[in-house]
């Protein structure tokens, strides 16, 4: 198994690092590491070092040495963003913890029309703030160094512009009276922006379906059966990453 995965502010200039705070004790207190452990600490945004555990010091302060320089994951040629529209309870972290954890390097919340739930308020503040730890809990389980973005919450018009940005983008559809095409065989550029829209509980509307197309986007379909909204952005995702040879 490769090397815990802790998140700093700052990388370390020198061979020798204190991790303390609610990583330190995560690490000392949570993940019991022991001197010559191996782990990695990240800024999480794609900048890493490599470390030994020297010693633990109380419940929250370790102490890592032997760091490596500091290395830097590059961008993926073909970088993968999905709008996620707003689902019931739960499920939204549900997403969002398993679109990081198979390699999604953008997430948007999207206000759909036939979304149920309404981020207003405070309430769309602490939604969002779930959704953005979320996302950085699971990039440190999964061992990422560059977590996903997570935007603040858009509209549809918002989503539409971000359409027309992008070097191929998708809206997940499955209506047997519209049109569209398998997301497993539609052609993909090698490099750029893709951008997958994925629908709430109640589907994308036929107003949201005109706009987006307007935008640039297909209209695609994963497969015969009609996944929940929290899971079929994940599956869009593993798909597209073993298509453009993320996966490989």
């Amino acid at each position: 198994m490769t090397a815990p995965v802790f998140v700093v502010e700052q990388l370390p200039g020198g061979p020798e690092f204190v991790l303390d705070g609610p990583e330190g004790r995560h690490a000392v207190s949570v993940k019991r590491l022991h001197t010559g452990e191996e782990v990695v600490l990240t800024d999480g945004r794609g900048r890493w070092a490599q470390g030994v555990v020297k010693a633990a010091e109380g419940k929250d302060r370790l102490l890592v040495e032997g760091l490596d320089p500091v290395h830097e994951e590059p961008r993926p040629a073909a970088r993968i963003t999905v709008v996620q529209a707003l689902p019931k309870g739960d499920r939204g972290e549900v997403a969002v913890e398993t679109m990081t954890e198979t390699g999604v390097d953008a997430i948007v919340p999207w206000q759909a029309a036939r979304c149920i739930t309404q981020w207003k308020g405070d309430r769309g503040l602490k939604s969002l703030a779930k959704w953005r730890n979320t996302a950085r809990e699971a990039g440190k389980q999964s061992r990422r160094v560059r977590f996903p973005d997570v935007a603040d919450a858009a509209s549809t018009k918002q989503v539409a512009a971000l359409v027309a940005t992008a070097d191929f983008a998708a809206v997940l559809h499955e209506d047997r009276g519209h049109d569209s095409e398998p997301l497993a065989t539609v052609a993909l550029p090698e490099a750029g922006e893709i951008v997958l829209v994925v629908g709430p509980e109640g589907g994308v509307s036929p107003q949201e379906l005109t706009a987006f197309a307007a935008a640039g986007a297909r209209v695609c379909r994963l497969g015969p059966t009609v996944l929940r909204t929290s899971t079929a952005g994940t599956a869009a995702t593993a798909l597209l990453l073993g298509r453009t040879g993320r996966w490989s």
